[in-house]
């Protein structure tokens, strides 16, 4: 069975690597989208907002009616979530030649995920796919069965109810199989990083060196943000170098049976694992 073991290299790239904006990934940035998003979403107020403007268009009064809230009340809430990108109005002629009345969508189509338990901690803001049914079915991340649905709708504007609760049906059973096996892959993911973290506290003597282990560990295939670990540890920026080649020496002396990556410059790896 092939052994995979990590080796650190920090000489060929510079510490403020992410700051020259060299690699895309879901930096600092998108968990204060994360926070934002939890923020604005743990008032349930706005979740029922949403849920109503999700289905149609909605004017402030009919959301104050439907919820039994002050349109007052809605009209602030409507104000924080359009500030923040969630929804957006339109000011529409009134039917009875009155003022024109502002009337609200949604915006934003992202996905939340969190995952807490005793040894794993993991959260991600991902926007979703755009474009047509089309471009979803000729993308490859959908399996045969959800590509002949977007196959079947595409160029399509309108359907019959009948139609329309049957894909929605068939595609809720393959997010219900989806997630399933979700739960069962976040719940392995929490007893390797039980185990792992055992090590990790007994052959790191200092807090800072387990915390870099850690973040590694925490996606192992992507690269570190060395400024912002700097920052947070209160370690100065040119002491992290002596710490990572501390790391490495330890990881390579303390697991000699395990066959080392061997990354070149075509190697899709992360810049920590190449050597």
């Amino acid at each position: 069975m092939e052994k995979l073991g990590f080796r650190l290299d920090v000489g060929d790239f510079p510490l403020s690597f992410y700051e020259k904006g060299d690699y895309l990934t879901l930096g600092w940035e998108d968990v204060v989208d994360f926070d934002c998003a939890i923020d604005i979403l743990s008032n349930p107020t706005r979740r029922e907002i949403l849920k109503r403007l999700v289905r149609e268009p909605h004017y402030p009064l009919q959301l104050s009616e439907h919820l039994d809230v002050s349109q007052q009340a809605i009209v602030k809430h409507l104000n924080v979530l359009e500030e923040n990108g969630f929804v957006e109005s339109e000011k529409v002629a009134s039917e009875k030649g009155g003022p024109p009345k502002k009337i609200y969508t949604v915006q934003q189509s992202f996905s939340l995920r969190m995952d807490l338990g005793p040894d794993l901690f993991r959260m991600k803001h991902t926007p979703l796919p755009k474009g047509s049914p089309i471009n979803l079915s000729t993308s490859k991340n959908l399996s045969d069965p959800a590509m002949k649905i977007a196959n079947r709708i595409s160029g399509r504007k309108k359907m019959s109810i009948s139609e329309g609760a049957g894909y929605i049906a068939h595609i809720q059973g393959m997010l219900d199989d989806i997630d399933t096996e979700r739960d069962a892959l976040v719940a392995l993911h929490q007893h390797v990083l039980k185990r792992v973290s055992k090590t990790v506290e007994g052959e790191f003597e200092t807090y800072g060196e387990r915390s870099i282990v850690h973040t590694i560990l925490d996606n192992p295939s992507r690269p570190l943000d060395l400024d912002r670990i700097a920052r947070d540890l209160l370690i100065h920026s040119k002491d992290m170098n002596m710490v990572i080649e501390g790391i490495r020496g330890h990881l390579a002396n303390t697991n000699p049976e395990d066959a080392f990556i061997p990354a070149d410059a075509s190697t899709p790896l992360p810049w920590w694992i190449q050597g």
